[in-house]
């Protein structure tokens, strides 16, 4: 699970943070409740993906990295789906 090594409310502050890095990142608009969302659904995805390639992210770091890798990787799916 992506939450392994960090807490609930750690995932939300963690979360937020990533999901803020990527739409930074990505030139993309979007509120403090989005970011939080990108952030924690990227971070699943992501390590779903990377689980699947063998690599594991673990701890706050980890979650990050995966977070901002899977929000990105959100908000491009979506660029592409409204177009």
């Amino acid at each position: 699970m992506a939450f392994d090594g960090v807490g609930w409310i750690a995932a939300i502050i963690i979360g937020g943070l990533a999901g803020w890095l990527a739409s930074m990142f990505m030139k993309s608009g979007g509120g403090v409740l989005m970011n939080i969302i990108l952030g924690i659904v990227g971070a699943i995805l992501a390590s779903l993906i990377f689980g699947l390639l063998g690599i594991s992210f673990g701890g706050w770091l980890g979650y990050l990295i995966a977070g901002f890798i899977g929000a990105c990787i959100l908000i491009a799916i979506g660029r592409a789906v409204s177009r």
